[in-house]
Order: C-alpha cells, then sequence, then structure tokens
C-alpha cells in the first residue's frame, strides 16, 4: 500500500531533506517514486508558444516581458490550422500531450474562446491538452474545461518570502486564486518553480513546501533551471550547483509521490549525465521538441538516444478511467 500523501510539511521537515547525504536521500526518492510509477518510464510533451512577447509583467526570468529588450519577436495568436499542423507532427514524434503559452497577464474573454477552439483541435488529434495563459476567472477556467482542456500550467515559480525579489506585477495570491479556479472547474494542476534565481536552499524549500501543502498536490510539477536570458534582470546571476538541482528534485518526488517531476526548461544546457541522476531522483517528465516556449531544449533524436542509454522508454497515453493516476502536463520558466 503505497504511503498517504500529506499535505502538512513543515519547513524544517523539507529543509531536513535537502540536507541528507546525497545517497540516502536519492534511495528516499526511489522508494517513493516506485510506489507510484514505473521507474523506467517517462511522460513526454511537447511545448507550442500560440501567442509570444508582449506581456506586460516584470517577471525578471522572462524574455517575453515588454519592458525588457532581448531581440524576441513578437506573434499574434496563431490560428487553428498552424496549431493543429504543430500538434500533429508532435504526435508523430511521439509526444502523448500537447501544452500551449500564451504570454498573457490574464486573457481576456474572446481570447479564452479562441484557445477553447484550439483546445478542441488538439483534442481531435487523440492528444492530451495543456495551456498556460496567465491568471484566470473562475468563469474563464469553466469554459476551457468546457472545450475539454485537461490541464492548466501556472506557477509559483519561487517561495512566498522570495517572489517580491522577482515580480512585483502580480502578488503570490494571485497565482493561488488562479490555481483554485482551475480545480473548482475540475481541471488538473501543473504547478511548480524556477531554482538558480538567486535564492537560497531554504527558500527552495519554501517553494516545495508551498506546493506540497496546496489543497490538492499538482499532477505535475515542473522544476525548472533558470534559463539566463540576455536583458533580462536575472542575467548573469551566479548559476545554480547541478547537485542542488538534483537534491531540489528528489525532494520534490519526495513530498508528492503520486505527480509527475518535471525536468523543464533548462535542460538545454544540462549534461547527459545531470539528466540520468535527475531521472534517479524521481523525475519522470520532459518535453520533446527544440524550443520551450521561447528558449532551447534538446531535440527529439538527443533525448531518444538518451532515453536508449539509460533503459528509459515513453509513458503510453492511459485513459484516467483506467487508471489511478493519468499522465500529467506543462510549464516553462516563462510560463506565467
Amino acid at each position: 500500500m503505497a504511503t498517504p500523501l500529506r499535505h502538512d510539511w513543515s519547513r524544517t521537515e523539507v529543509q531536513a531533506l535537502f540536507d541528507l547525504p546525497l545517497p540516502e536521500l536519492l534511495f528516499r526518492a526511489q522508494c517513493a517514486h516506485r510506489e507510484h510509477f514505473d521507474p523506467a518510464e517517462v511522460q513526454v510533451s511537447t511545448l507550442l508558444s500560440i501567442k509570444t512577447g508582449g506581456c506586460p509583467e516584470d517577471c525578471a526570468y522572462c524574455p517575453q516581458a515588454a519592458r525588457y529588450d532581448t531581440g524576441l519577436k513578437a506573434h499574434k495568436l496563431l490560428s487553428v490550422e498552424e496549431v493543429t499542423a504543430r500538434a500533429s507532427a508532435a504526435k508523430a514524434a511521439g509526444a502523448t500531450r500537447f501544452c500551449m503559452g500564451a504570454a498573457w497577464r490574464a486573457p481576456k474573454d474572446r481570447d479564452v474562446e479562441k484557445v477553447a477552439e484550439l483546445v478542441r483541435a488538439v483534442n481531435a488529434l487523440g492528444l492530451e491538452t495543456c495551456a498556460t495563459l496567465g491568471m484566470l476567472s473562475p468563469e474563464q477556467a469553466v469554459t476551457l474545461k468546457g472545450a475539454g482542456l485537461a490541464y492548466y500550467n501556472h506557477n509559483l515559480d519561487t517561495a512566498p518570502e522570495f517572489y517580491g525579489e522577482v515580480i512585483h506585477t502580480r502578488e503570490y495570491q494571485d497565482r493561488l486564486d488562479t490555481l483554485d479556479n482551475v480545480r473548482a472547474a475540475g481541471m488538473k494542476t501543473c504547478c511548480g518553480g524556477i531554482v538558480g534565481m538567486g535564492e537560497d536552499r531554504g527558500q527552495r524549500a519554501g517553494l516545495l513546501q508551498t506546493l506540497a501543502n496546496l489543497p490538492e498536490h499538482p499532477q505535475s510539477v515542473p522544476i525548472n533551471r533558470l534559463v539566463q536570458v540576455q536583458g533580462t534582470p536575472l542575467h548573469g546571476t551566479a548559476e545554480l550547483d547541478p547537485i542542488e538541482f538534483v537534491r531540489t528534485i528528489a525532494v520534490a518526488r519526495i513530498l508528492m509521490p503520486a505527480s509527475m517531476v518535471r525536468l523543464s526548461a533548462g535542460r538545454e544546457s544540462m549534461s547527459d549525465e545531470l539528466q540520468a541522476l535527475c531521472f534517479a531522483a524521481g523525475a519522470n517528465s520532459i518535453f520533446y521538441g527544440e524550443k520551450l516556449l521561447t528558449t532551447g531544449n534538446p531535440d527529439t533524436e538527443k533525448d531518444l538516444a538518451l532515453f536508449a542509454r539509460l533503459g528509459l522508454r515513453p509513458m503510453p497515453l492511459v485513459e484516467e478511467s483506467k487508471t489511478v493516476h493519468a499522465s500529467i502536463e506543462a510549464g516553462d520558466s516563462v510560463a506565467a
């Protein structure tokens, strides 16, 4: 019988996990992983930016913020035909989930109606759908659920006490409110954060503690490694120690054992050896494709070659009615 899920972790408990000797931490993470998943399976998704740039927010990591000069070329919302073509290609490459991201602070109702049309088109291809569009009202969440959207990505980004060092145009509670609206509409949540933004270990523990103590664990927990983009305020930040990143993956797996823990942004700069350690620490989800919204990502062939070397295989798409835990959803360090 699997260990019951907890929602009452203290900061002291989480920090104690981070402080364990690495072999002990990995052992505990692997035990938690095997209670809920086949450790040789990795869920794969593709993420497409359906509306790029022009965001009015000031997230210090994000090249899509209009106030930063990053050389990013903005584009309007893609058409149904463009999105369907990209989704078909993703499915042919082996992805089971298609995630759509748009650089809005909060979409207008007419925007949500257009995205709902995209969701219906992608669902018709037999892919699971996910979106990240910014803050949602309760009514907008219901609209997307009605169109068949399965998962909504909305990251907390960092610990509550470090949030003000990174973002000033949106409150932490705004993010929690959107997650409440998504859950109330009956969608699953994809919610994680970004590490390597200058936070300390205690603040990384605070992010994971907040995620694990939500009313429901996010079905997908993307752990993003900061991608430093020239022109953003966080460009030039000291890079996070790779072993500390592995520790973060392992602690996330222990705290949220039934969730997908996703290696998300920053994978392009990770060695095969670092990714292998992350899989050993309990990561079991990645993005396929050469780009995550606006930042680089390993290409599909390289990922398949790594899977072959490690004896891993893509996780098949499973109907929720036939499994205790459905495979889960998407996010990126530039997602809202």
